[in-house]
């Protein structure tokens, strides 16, 4: 554990390191962190200095005596492998999809809000090092430093382990997002067409009811169903209510689709 005996002598002050047992409790608490971090993440890590680097925010520094580098070269080469697996996988996907088709959704699939969807789902703000302001931002629903922080993670992950881990990583979040719907990928208005198309069948007028929602207030998620003649169909899951009909509106007009195709 290297990297924790390195970490502990940067930090400042007798106030943080007074006594033997403060920094033995220190080295634990990291150890453990570590350890639960590569249980969200889905990944075994082997060089544990490039994931702290990883999530070493810059507001952390001002807590460091000696020079340290945080995150922020990570996050660069992170944002470019992210796009190229990104748009590996959609050229595949939709082999006869235009570029610019291509374009739009991978970016809905890899632009801030979406990576700080992906970043919420592995709990990675509970180990990003980060100053007590930074945390406070991320609590009043910033997103920028979890977003940013998880792009660094993608790095790490790929210096750690390869292009093949990288990609099995993101395929674990960033395109299950696109194969099961939670991240809408176009511009289409769901709510407005399943509408169109409920009323054209004689399904009436479709009622979105909130099934649940979880989370703290400042990052509640909730889910939506839809409501037919009295018949659930869908549901969907988002960061507020607006986004949840979206996903539900969707999968309910796919649903439809799927048992009585329209005629074009």
């Amino acid at each position: 554990m290297g990297w924790v005996k390195d970490l502990l002598g940067k930090l400042k002050g007798p106030a943080e390191l007074q006594t033997d047992d403060e920094e033995a409790a220190q080295k634990n608490l990291l150890r453990n962190n570590i350890k639960k971090f590569q249980r969200s993440i889905g990944y075994s890590v082997r060089n544990q200095d490039i994931f702290v680097q990883a999530l070493l925010h810059r507001s952390f520094l001002t807590r460091v005596s000696h020079p340290v580098r945080s995150n922020e070269r990570l996050e660069f080469l992170g944002d470019s492998i992210l796009n190229l697996i990104v748009a590996e996988y959609l050229y595949h996907y939709y082999p006869d999809a235009q570029e610019g088709e291509l374009t739009k959704v991978r970016s809905r699939l890899v632009n801030r809000k979406a990576l700080a969807a992906y970043a919420k789902d592995i709990r990675l703000s509970d180990f990003i090092l980060m100053s007590s302001s930074a945390a406070q931002a991320i609590g009043k629903g910033c997103d920028t430093i979890i977003a940013d922080t998880y792009e660094a993670v993608i790095a790490a992950i790929y210096l750690d382990g390869g292009y093949d881990a990288t990609r099995r990583f993101v395929e674990r979040q960033v395109l299950a997002a696109l194969k099961n719907g939670s991240v809408i990928t176009e511009d289409q208005n769901y709510k407005s067409m399943l509408l169109e198309y409920a009323q054209a069948k004689g399904l009436g007028v479709p009622r979105y009811t909130i099934i649940h929602e979880d989370g703290p207030d400042h990052d509640r998620t909730f889910t939506v169903g839809v409501l037919l003649n009295n018949q659930r169909y869908g549901s969907g899951t988002g960061k507020n209510k607006k986004e949840a009909e979206q996903v539900a509106a969707s999968k309910t007009l796919q649903h439809l689709e799927q048992q009585s195709p329209r005629s074009h």
